[in-house]
């Protein structure tokens, strides 16, 4: 199986391209500092995005930066399955003053596995009459977070990552760090928005994940939160944290547990041959892998992904955010609240 992966940096005092060892980082004036502050946790902000997407994200950065990291100066991590223009690599450097680095995916990781039979799956986006039912690009991106992210070398050393994408709003400013605040109380997963997931992308996902369990028992956790998922172990409700806000521990994904899982699920053939997504993967692992206790909800992050958002409740009148969580972009909070009651 060949997965390749590879980085660069861009100096901005000679606006020339070269290729950043591992073992450092590049900091915004082109000197070479320690790899991650002593004082911060070893955690970075990753995105996987494309060079079209540059105003959304460099959007998104000035957020971050105004809401918490001009503080805290955590790096940034690209990854992109084309190589990164010079435009996009500038555009993106001078939104912040911390360490920004750009890898390229390719090889197994964003392509299809030999027992995948291409041409079923491209019947299947033929047919399929959902959101990006017809896209092959949008299944590799769903696969790739699922099982490859965390394999990048670009993130090898990190303990945590925090998850963004182009176009998104944090409406609140945070006065601590997320990461620091998961580790000091032994967090694994960190989410903010919990809506439904589109059950036509995943007829046959809660099967397979039964299948699993059925071969890998010693992997579930005793004190698990399946319950959160499936009421009655039977059938999937569609709840799932939505994975394009996420903060989590890196050892989970790295974890046998979860490679098990993912490689299960991979030769199931549902990221293709349907269009299984990668919020639900995450959701089921953590709920057979995990504790409740580990999972925190993010409920003091005011955010917004195109079409659905999120604001801390009485927003509008304390706190330091600017949304009002009367909102029409307001997420249906019946998973949230699921969440809140079960023990």
């Amino acid at each position: 199986m060949l997965i390749t992966f590879r980085y660069a940096i861009i100096d901005i005092k000679t606006s020339r391209l070269k290729i950043q060892e591992l073992s450092s980082w590049n900091s915004s004036d082109g000197t070479k500092i320690k790899k991650i502050n002593d004082k911060r946790v070893k955690a970075a902000f990753v995105s996987l995005t494309r060079n079209v997407d540059l105003v959304g994200i460099r959007k998104t950065i000035r957020q971050i930066e105004d809401r918490f990291n001009r503080n805290y100066n955590y790096p940034y991590i690209f990854l992109n399955d084309k190589p990164f223009t010079d435009e996009f690599k500038k555009g993106v450097q001078v939104m912040t003053k911390a360490n920004v680095t750009f890898g390229l995916v390719e090889g197994e990781a964003w392509s299809y596995p030999s027992y995948i039979d291409k041409q079923k799956a491209a019947e299947t986006r033929k047919k399929a009459k959902y959101r990006y039912g017809k896209s092959e690009s949008y299944r590799f991106m769903c696969r790739f977070q699922s099982g490859y992210f965390y394999r990048h070398p670009l993130l090898d050393g990190l303990e945590y990552y925090w998850r963004i994408e182009p176009d998104v709003e944090y409406f609140c400013d945070m006065d601590y760090d997320p990461f620091k605040y998961m580790k000091e109380n032994k967090l694994v997963y960190g989410w903010n928005m919990a809506p439904m997931e589109f059950m036509a992308t995943i007829p046959t996902l809660w099967d397979s994940v039964l299948k699993f369990m059925d071969k890998y028992p010693q992997h579930i956790e005793p004190e698990n939160f399946i319950k959160y998922v499936s009421g009655n172990g039977k059938k999937y409700n569609g709840c799932h944290f939505w994975s394009n806000f996420e903060i989590a521990e890196l050892s989970f994904y790295r974890s046998k547990k979860y490679e098990d899982f993912f490689n299960f699920l991979d030769r199931e053939g549902g990221f293709f041959y349907e269009r299984w997504g990668d919020a639900p993967v995450h959701t089921i692992a953590a709920a057979m892998f995990l504790k409740k206790e580990q999972v925190h909800y993010f409920g003091d992050v005011g955010y917004y992904h195109p079409k659905m958002g999120f604001c801390p409740a009485n927003s509008d009148k304390i706190g330091e955010c600017i949304c009002d969580h009367r909102s029409k972009f307001q997420i249906n909070k019946q998973c949230v609240r699921r969440w809140k009651l079960i023990s």
